[in-house]
């Protein structure tokens, strides 16, 4: 059963608002829209997904008995919202240049 404790909503929070700002060093955006999408997208995802990619980060890495719960779920939280940022920056800008060739 899910945890519903208010330290992992903080941990969740506080690891997919870390990954969107950490991915504006990777991808800036480019207007205001472009940027309050990417961003609400990767905290959302990050919140939704945080528990459970931190979960197979931590077993892949083989470093699960060493990491503790709030750490397992700050970085899952962290590593979901850098990728959906990311992802999200990649798409926009590819359709953007799609749209001026006139389509496929």
């Amino acid at each position: 059963m899910a945890d519903f404790s208010s330290a992992f909503w903080m941990e969740r929070t506080i690891g997919a608002s870390a990954g969107a700002a950490v991915s504006l060093v990777y991808m800036l955006p480019a207007d205001r829209r472009e940027a309050a999408c990417r961003f609400l997208a990767g905290v959302i995802s990050g919140m939704v997904f945080g528990g459970p990619a931190g979960v197979l980060i931590a077993a892949r890495l083989g470093i699960a008995a060493h990491l503790s719960a709030s750490e397992i779920m700050l970085s899952g939280a962290a590593a979901v919202s850098l990728t959906a940022w990311w992802g999200l920056g990649v798409l926009a800008r590819v359709a953007r240049r799609w749209g001026k060739r006139g389509g496929l």
